[in-house]
């Protein structure tokens, strides 16, 4: 996979925060080398997040995102604040960004990235025009027991350290994720179901289809792959049984029971909510189906911001299963995208996608917040392989 082809979401998150004015768009730029983000003198700019894929030196494929200022005011400034507060839950680390001595907002902020367990680097801009600098730096220092980085973006100096204290401030397990995990290994045999229904356009395979394929080639795996119709052809394909089979949920029963008993069985929404998630937390909501009556509610966030296609596994399939089981006076709502609730509290039960297209950081900050108000969240292939009896009986 190319440079170009890595998703968005398999990217470092790298967020740029900071008042107005205070050099985020320059700075963006001097790291692009590019004119990505508008600049101007003019308080407030930035009214959206600019994100702007790229690859750094060392670090590797990238988002920069580029954010309003915090400190942003008025009716349009406070949703832009609540803008930049939704890219600070996609942030893997944070740059923030200062030019003045008054750092109550820095502060307010890096707390945040604080409670979080964001990692975050200061970096005091414009040392080309302001003369108190280190004695900025001195203050960031006693308050937060932090060095901050000295660096004019406009002239281009001190660009260099950031990459270097990006790196040193990332964890050592960053980029130790892996879709299949311990579940498969060199000359394992994989048997992919795949069926190709309407969510998937002809001519293209759907995105954790491409990358678990691509994953479990670069771990020297034996990978076959057929449609759900082809499934007995396929397995008689084989001289021993496949070591897994990875299937598209809405099949599990199906595969399930044409299975071999040696073969291990799982999904790819299943992986994803590890690779992505929290499996454990996910197969543990799960049991909260049991609780749900006509008068309950249930959220179905999607990651993709599709338009409703027949056949939905989230819009169609999912309710379905889930009213065949409670009562059809089961309320059901749907979001997408980044229209998460701030509120979960009207639902009894939250169930997210496999969210390939979240990174890792933002998927783990909506669990967080279904945790703290009490509410159940699990995931379309765990709630699949539950209401089908096989939940117990999958891998993860």
């Amino acid at each position: 996979m190319s440079l170009n082809d890595t998703p968005r979401a398999n990217r470092l998150h790298i967020g740029i925060f900071g008042k107005r004015n205070s050099g985020k768009s320059t700075l963006i730029n001097a790291i692009t080398g590019h004119n990505t983000a508008l600049v101007s003198d003019v308080a407030g700019t930035t009214t959206d997040p600019v994100y702007k894929t790229m690859e750094i030196c060392g670090i590797g494929p990238c988002v920069l995102i580029d954010t309003p200022g915090f400190d942003d005011e008025g009716h349009l400034g406070l949703m832009r604040v609540e803008k930049t507060r939704l890219a600070m839950e996609k942030t893997d680390i944070a740059l923030i960004v200062c030019c003045d001595e008054d750092i109550r907002e820095e502060l307010y902020w890096i707390d945040l990235f604080k409670k979080r367990k964001t990692p975050f680097v200061i970096i005091i801009n414009k040392a080309d025009q302001i003369i108190n600098a280190e004695y900025i730096a001195r203050i960031f220092e006693e308050s937060c027991k932090e060095r901050p980085l000295i660096i004019s973006a406009k002239n281009k100096t001190g660009i260099e350290n950031i990459r270097e204290e990006i790196m040193r401030k990332l964890p050592e397990d960053y980029d130790a994720a892996s879709i299949t995990g311990n579940l498969a290994g060199e000359n394992d045999t994989i048997l992919l179901v795949m069926p190709q229904d309407i969510q998937a356009p002809k001519g293209r395979l759907i995105l954790p289809q491409v990358q678990t394929l691509r994953e479990l080639l670069d771990k020297k795996c034996i990978v076959s792959s057929c449609t759900t119709d082809k499934l007995d052809q396929a397995l008689a394909n084989f001289v021993k049984p496949p070591k897994l089979i990875i299937t598209d949920s809405q099949v599990f029963r199906i595969v399930y029971d044409k299975k071999p008993k040696e073969s291990m069985l799982t999904s790819f929404s299943v992986l994803f909510a590890n690779y992505k998630g929290d499996i454990h937390y996910y197969a543990e909501s799960a049991a909260a189906i049991e609780q749900l009556t006509e008068n309950s509610k249930v959220l179905i966030a999607e990651a993709c911001t599709h338009a409703p296609l027949t056949e939905d596994i989230g819009r169609e399939k999912i309710p379905h299963m889930l009213r065949k089981k409670v009562g059809e006076g089961l309320t059901v709502d749907i979001v997408s995208g980044s229209d998460f609730p701030a509120d979960l509290s009207p639902y009894d039960l939250i169930i997210q996608c496999g969210a390939c297209m979240f990174n890792r950081k933002y998927v783990l900050n909506r669990i967080e917040q279904a945790q703290t108000q009490k509410v159940p969240m699990t995931n379309y292939g765990v709630v699949i392989a539950y209401l089908t009896g096989i939940l117990d009986k999958i891998e993860y």
